[in-house]
């Protein structure tokens, strides 16, 4: 079995209403799934975190040091094409486009020995996992305290047992927002803040000593993530659990920042921080460190069934009897391919997603959808 050609999928769609976060803005929802097929018919699907077009560039520069090889060699492709581009890209993206590929891979794995991926990163230790709902982004021409908190009083209706909210746009229009999400909450969901570096530290250290008394579970990506030492001050100045790591990129970019405690979670994207078998060697360096791993997710189908494959293999914690689970961060914007992209859709019952256990990742692409979601000319 040998790699016979890669393709990238564009898929596109404009958003009704726009929406955005303190770093970024949303009018259209735009992704990239990575196909390599092989000379007997198999075919494997991976995704790219980050700007579709220029990783389905870099995906296909990424082409000549695969076309022929075996696509059961995963350690060696990883190596390679990170050696190629490693002078100019030890982060960006150059891995989330790698991320793509090694995702693709591994599904050809699976499907190679008729087992989910799951099963080849050492074994199932779940079946299912809890989600909790993304969403509450400030959105055009509408009040943000109001609608966040219609936001999470629907995701708490729908069973799901956390939510996580967008914040950055200012300290006291965020506050009210919090106190607002809280109410909407009750006192037994969880509730995230996810601030997209837009504060500077001052704000931020202001921002959690506040917003602790809403009972917040984690402040997510308070600052740049440039900016260690940044990070460390704000996990020092105020009582709230720090997360972030979703632009941090490989063990290289996660490194230091587990090593010093920057953060009390760790975030890697299975889709940006370099797939299957870098978000393993990740998970491996935050059990050294003893930081807690829950995993970003933000894209399709595909990109959630990989991180359920990955999240379905996680080691519980094994010092207590009722080990903490790993939760799977399940995005409730608007985007009509997310689950179109498949035959059978990843959705969650009550606030719980089953993970697949059919081979490689355990999905089928719905080949309709990637045309009529294809960017038009």
């Amino acid at each position: 079995m040998k790699i016979a050609d890669i393709r990238t999928h564009l898929l596109e769609h404009k958003l009704d209403t726009a929406f955005e976060s303190a770093s970024m803005r949303f009018d259209k929802r735009v992704h990239v799934l990575v196909e390599i097929i092989c000379d007997d018919g198999t075919t494997g699907w991976g995704e790219c975190l980050g700007p579709a077009v220029p990783n389905a560039a870099i995906v296909q520069t990424y082409r000549q040091w695969l076309i022929g090889k075996d696509p059961l060699e995963t350690e060696k492709h990883w190596a390679v094409l990170y050696n190629a581009l490693r002078d100019q890209g030890q982060r960006g993206l150059t891995i989330t486009a790698l991320s793509g590929i090694d995702i693709a891979l591994w599904d050809i794995k699976g499907k190679h020995f008729g087992v989910p991926v799951s099963t080849l990163l050492g074994g199932r230790f779940r079946d299912s996992v809890k989600a909790y709902a993304t969403g509450s982004f400030k959105r055009d021409g509408v009040d943000r305290v109001e609608d966040n908190a219609a936001d999470v009083a629907r995701y708490r209706e729908e069973g799901f047992h956390a939510t996580k909210i967008k914040v950055g746009f200012g300290l006291e229009e965020d506050l009210r927002v919090i106190k607002a999400v809280r109410d909407a909450a009750g006192g037994d969901m969880r509730v995230m803040i996810d601030g997209n570096h837009g504060y500077d530290v001052i704000e931020a250290i202001e921002v959690g000593k506040r917003a602790a008394d809403y009972g917040i579970d984690w402040f997510e990506e308070p600052v740049v993530p440039e900016q260690l030492d940044a990070y460390r001050a704000v996990r020092a100045g105020q009582p709230l659990p720090v997360a972030g790591g979703e632009t941090w990129h490989t063990r290289w970019g996660m490194r230091e920042p587990l090593e010093t405690r920057c953060v009390d979670i760790i975030q890697p994207d299975i889709c940006g921080c370099g797939g299957f078998t870098e978000i393993k060697r990740i998970a491996d360096l935050a059990t050294l460190h003893g930081v807690r791993l829950v995993p970003h997710v933000w894209g399709t189908a595909v990109q959630i069934a990989a991180s359920l494959q990955f999240m379905a293999s996680m080691v519980p914690n094994p010092v207590r009897n009722n080990p903490i689970e790993p939760i799977l961060e399940f995005d409730r914007t608007d985007n009509p391919f997310r689950q179109a992209v498949v035959t059978k859709p990843l959705e969650h019952q009550d606030g719980i997603v089953a993970i697949p256990n059919g081979p490689g990742l355990g999905i089928e692409i719905n080949r309709d959808a990637l045309k009529d979601f294809a960017p038009k000319a």
